[in-house]
């Protein structure tokens, strides 16, 4: 299918076939799937942790050639049990679990390899996935590259607050107990582990308004990317958020820059902002020269958010492999 101009998305289209896997622990995952059944299987990995997948994401994928798969990870989304629920039981959503479930997913849907679409987050997951099982990964195509190691998550929370003071204090005094280099996370996954629903809906918005303070220099003419979820959306995404880089993911520092040469044989596109504060390139670059096979493309005038040029980046890469 042709697209009118080349930075134009496919136009919007509808899963063919949808559900809710069980991936144990009491956990249903919700996934679906659109595009041509016959076409080349893609999955798309979404950000967060915690933020769900939307329809949006369809949109960058040609639906004549791609058959392309959707789920929401643990706790988010449709999946249930929802992290919003304080009853939901966060010692079985680990990035263990997600690669485990991924794998499910793959199996239950009778597909051989596939390949991975994502960024932010949904980039930390992909490139776990892809070190555990490369022999299931044919490409992979990464925006706004991170790797959650702890120095990245120190960044985010902590070192980005040079540049946004006033907003990093309102966020640093919302947990005035939070002590030492790793307290401050640390602090916010335990209010969000509160029995008082006050205490967790304050972690909630102090949390998602720094996260909005940190793009707040991105050219976005829509509502702030975190504050106008709807609430429980919010509160699961700022709880999964919390618990998962409060333990560094579950991954040794540098792991996956370490490990990438796991992935040597499988073609990447990595797409980065150079003016994203969410996630410096920094990753992106260390990433692209650990990775034989990966080519980093550098969007002058992108944040985390992406823009017109990252848009365009994606989808030439996504089309690109589409023929192979």
């Amino acid at each position: 299918m042709d697209r009118t101009r080349p930075d134009d998305l496919y136009p919007p289209i509808d899963p063919y076939d949808s559900g809710m896997l069980d991936v144990g622990d009491g956990n249903l995952e919700y996934w679906e799937v659109c595009g041509n059944p016959d076409g080349k299987p893609a999955l798309v990995v979404h950000g967060g942790p915690g933020s769900g997948c939307t329809p949006r994401a369809r949109q960058y994928f040609d639906p004549d050639r791609y058959r392309v798969v959707l789920f929401d990870q643990r706790g988010c989304g449709r999946s249930t049990p929802h992290a919003s629920d304080p009853a939901t039981d966060m010692r079985h959503n680990t990035t263990h679990h997600l690669i485990a479930d991924m794998e499910r997913l793959r199996e239950h849907l009778n597909i051989t390899d596939w390949l991975l679409y994502g960024g932010s987050w949904g980039s930390t997951l992909i490139l776990a996935y892809a070190q555990t099982h490369p022999e299931r990964v044919t490409e992979a195509v990464i925006s706004s590259v991170t790797t959650t190691r702890r120095s990245e998550i120190d960044w985010l929370y902590r070192g980005a607050g040079q540049i946004f003071p006033e907003a990093w204090h309102t966020f640093r005094e919302s947990v005035p107990e939070a002590t030492g280099p790793t307290g401050l996370v640390t602090a916010y996954a335990h209010r969000m582990e509160s029995p008082d629903p006050a205490v967790r809906e304050r972690a909630t918005a102090a949390w998602c308004a720094w996260e909005d303070a940190v793009l707040s220099m991105e050219a976005n003419p829509g509502p702030p990317p975190y504050s106008s979820r709807p609430d429980l959306a919010q509160q699961a995404f700022v709880r999964i958020c919390a618990h998962y880089f409060s333990h560094g993911a579950w991954l040794r520092e540098n792991q996956l820059i370490d490990e990438a040469h796991r992935l040597t044989g499988i073609p990447a596109a990595l797409i980065h902002g150079r003016f994203d504060l969410g996630g410096p390139l920094i990753t992106a670059w260390e990433l692209d020269r650990a990775w034989p096979d990966a080519e980093l493309t550098v969007i002058a005038d992108a944040g985390h958010l992406g823009g017109p040029a990252t848009k365009r980046a994606v989808l030439a890469a996504l089309d690109g492999f589409a023929a192979t």
